[in-house]
């Protein structure tokens, strides 16, 4: 065959596999675009995390990926808090970092006060109140936020986890004096953003020293502060893991 005929016979060569409709094309860009997102949104959300050596394979990556602890928090999540929801409290307390010890005394991957953390675990029916390791960690978190949730039960669920998270970092005596002084001048105490102003008062004189005011002057910068980052990333997480399934969704329309 001379080189003119064989450039003829590549011309007229047909493809005879699946159809490649406009349809699945849409489909495979589309796909091809979010997991692109995925990749570029996950890997800077992770940049500020600890250094983890086990490289994550695609027999692990069958769900989202935040930290090397998601097992974990899938285990032990609840219906106060779910699991992005303890990845987000982890991330903001320790950077997923274990031996993590804050300059006021808290510990380990969810920062908990040592007083707290053995209060909980006796009410746990752990006897050895001494232990400590990560699992631990986060089931005395979700129970100490399960007491928490229950503190503030009167509250809407919506509105709740801002009392949680505040109660969380700042202790839950602070929030309540907040609260009662905000009754006493007509504030809406069950909300949040209402409540704010009031909370970052208490630090002023003519504030704590209100009759209502039961446990002295806060600085509650940091409390208010905290509840704001750790939504900020819980709501990181939440986008991640609906591009997430977004993209898992179109891959196997592409296969249909």
């Amino acid at each position: 065959m001379s080189p003119v005929e064989a450039t003829f016979a590549m011309v007229e060569t047909r493809y005879n596999g699946p159809e490649m409709t406009a349809r699945k094309l849409i489909i495979l860009l589309l796909s091809a675009a979010l997991i692109l997102t995925l990749f570029l949104t996950r890997t800077r959300s992770l940049k500020d995390s600890i250094d983890i050596e086990d490289e994550v394979t695609p027999a692990r990556e069958q769900y989202l990926y935040i930290s090397p602890f998601d097992s974990l928090f899938r285990l032990y999540a609840d219906s106060v808090c779910d699991w992005k929801m303890l990845a987000a409290i982890a991330y903001v307390e320790s950077k997923f970092d274990t031996a993590a010890a804050s300059h006021m005394g808290a510990q380990g991957l969810m920062q908990i006060m040592p007083a707290t953390y053995r209060h909980t675990l006796a009410k746990m029916g752990v006897t050895d109140t001494m232990a400590q390791n990560v699992e631990l960690d986060i089931r005395v978190a979700v129970r100490y936020m399960d007491e928490l949730s229950g503190l503030f039960s009167f509250i809407n669920k919506e509105e709740r986890i801002n009392y949680i998270l505040g109660s969380y970092n700042g202790g839950s005596n602070h929030v309540f004096d907040a609260m009662r002084i905000a009754r006493k001048r007509g504030v809406n105490r069950f909300n949040w953003n209402s409540l704010t102003p009031i909370l970052a008062s208490l630090s002023e004189p003519e504030v704590y020293n209100d009759s209502v005011c039961k446990f002295g002057p806060f600085d509650a910068t940091e409390s208010l502060q905290y509840v704001r980052r750790v939504k900020r990333k819980y709501n990181e997480y939440r986008s991640l893991e609906l591009t997430f399934r977004a993209a898992e969704k179109l891959m196997d329309n592409c296969k249909e």
